[in-house]
């Protein structure tokens, strides 16, 4: 029984087996079959897409040619239509051309014909001028034959008839008058000037180059020097004097020639004195507090001078400037001091000749303004006072008086006059001005400008009478490896410039400072 129930399993096993193949086989063939019809579909498909592909291309192909020949033959239109347009304007420029050498030619030979007139006419005239010269020398022998004179002759004997008569005439007339004014005018112009001078009583005092300074002992000269002499060198460096320590007991002198310097160097010397505190910190403060007060001074100085004149209206610029003559000097006379004297002396004279006195001062107190600038500014004082009124709006009157006060410019007015005689009048009297102190601060101003034109100066000083002269520089721009050679340039330069006594010590200083504030 068992035996026969694992035949019928084996039986079952084989069949399934057997159907198992069978079946794959089967599937195998279907589907190999629907692979070869899906292959012949995708080849008809294929060969239809090429077929349809060739088709497009074609007439695609046939359209593109069709469009080419279209536009071909279109530009070709375009082309023939254009060069069509143009040979028509050719052909109207060419017309237009004819027509005006047509009209050229016509207008040539209305000219010619017009030439032709005026030659015939410019002949008529030369026989009617011919005419006319013969009936006039035919006159002119006539009245030579009844006079007996040829006409050369006749207008010489007229012409010196009448000079000999009127140059005796005239000289006669000339002497009278020349010799009446003569004698009324010296007369005259003496007694105004004495009447002026004698209402105007002034007195002169020559300007000085040194300043005392009295100290309360001489031990405040020590700390005035200081340790290694670096107070007295900063102070000197600062302001640009020569302080001169001797044994002058209690007392300090401050050379320099520029005034403005020595006052500053002066204040700042008694401000330090008063404090008691001496080192280059406090030095530099009180130095500038010295300029600020000098700066003060000027302006109080140009006011004085404005309300001594009794001028007004003037710029304030201008009386600024009036104020730096307080310390400008001019052969030893304090140049403030001459302008105000000069602006009394042309008012005077302009009040006794009956002229405009308000004019006359303002002309005389403005007369010298380019010396208050005139070491900065190039030209002569005239020349810079003319520019500066000019700048300032002062009338033609003032400008001309500021102009011809030295005689380089004519005087145009009565006022220039007396202004011109005013300033001779100031400068001529006695005491009023030493030439050799003019031509000694000229010499340092001229050793001070040669030095500051080299690039790389700050400042420069000249101290010790012209004998040295101390040159600050800007340490940014002078290395200390040109610092000799600078120095060498500076003193060949003066070499050749300058005239000098002696010899000059050309000392330059380079000090470079860094500043900073705990706080």
């Amino acid at each position: 029984m068992e035996v026969q129930l694992w035949v019928l399993i084996l039986v079952a096993i084989v069949v399934g087996l057997v159907c198992l193949a069978v079946g794959s086989v089967i599937g195998y063939l279907r589907r190999k079959a629907a692979a070869e019809r899906e292959i012949g579909s995708a080849e008809e498909e294929a060969r239809r897409v090429i077929n349809e592909a060739i088709k497009n291309a074609e007439s695609k192909k046939r359209e593109a040619t069709v469009e080419a020949k279209e536009e071909i033959l279109k530009a070709r239109n375009e082309f023939e239509q254009e060069v069509k347009d143009r040979r028509n304007e050719v052909q109207r420029q060419e017309k237009r051309l004819n027509q005006k050498e047509e009209n050229l030619d016509r207008k040539l030979e209305a000219l010619e014909r017009k030439e032709e007139a005026v030659s015939a006419q410019i002949a008529l005239l030369n026989e009617e001028k011919q005419e006319i010269d013969q009936l006039k020398e035919r006159q002119m022998e006539t009245l030579e034959h009844i006079s007996g004179l040829t006409a050369e002759e006749a207008k010489r004997y007229l012409i010196d008839q009448l000079a000999d008569d009127v140059t005796h005439e005239q000289a006669v007339k000339l002497k009278e008058i020349q010799a009446h004014f003569k004698d009324e005018a010296e007369t005259y112009a003496r007694q105004q000037i004495a009447l002026a001078i004698q209402r105007c009583a002034a007195d002169h005092v020559s300007e000085a180059t040194v300043s005392v300074v009295p100290l309360p002992n001489d031990e405040m000269k020590g700390r005035i020097i200081g340790r290694e002499g670096r107070n007295i060198r900063t102070l000197e460096t600062m302001t640009g004097v020569d302080l001169i320590i001797d044994d002058t007991p209690e007392a300090i002198t401050v050379s320099c020639f520029d005034p403005v310097r020595r006052e500053i160097a002066r204040l700042a010397l008694e401000k330090l004195i008063l404090d008691g505190r001496i080192h280059p910190t406090r030095i530099e403060e009180m130095v500038e507090k010295a300029k600020r007060e000098v700066d003060a001074t000027i302006r109080a100085e140009g006011e004085r001078a404005v309300f001594e004149t009794n001028v007004h209206g003037l710029h304030p610029e201008l009386i600024k400037l009036l104020g730096r003559q307080h310390y400008r000097t001019s052969y030893g006379q304090n140049v403030l001091n001459h302008s105000i004297e000069v602006a009394h002396l042309a008012g005077l004279l302009a009040a006794e000749i009956g002229a405009n006195v308000a004019e006359a001062k303002r002309g005389g107190l403005l007369h010298d303004l380019g010396k208050a600038i005139d070491h900065e500014v190039e030209g002569s004082h005239v020349q810079i006072g003319v520019e500066l009124a000019r700048k300032y709006r002062e009338s033609e009157n003032v400008i001309n008086a500021i102009e011809a006060h030295h005689g380089e410019v004519e005087c145009k007015t009565i006022v220039a006059c007396l202004v011109a005689a005013a300033d001779a009048i100031s400068a001529a009297r006695p005491g009023a001005r030493r030439e050799n102190v003019e031509y000694y601060i000229k010499r340092l101003e001229k050793l001070e400008e040669l030095t500051t034109s080299f690039t790389g100066v700050d400042r420069a000083y000249a101290i010790q009478a012209g004998r040295e002269v101390r040159i600050m520089v800007k340490p940014e721009e002078v290395s200390e490896d040109n610092l000799v050679l600078l120095a060498r340039d500076i003193a060949k330069k003066i070499e050749e410039e300058l005239e000098y006594p002696g010899q000059i010590k050309v000392n330059l200083i380079r000090e470079t400072k860094a500043i900073e504030y705990a706080k």
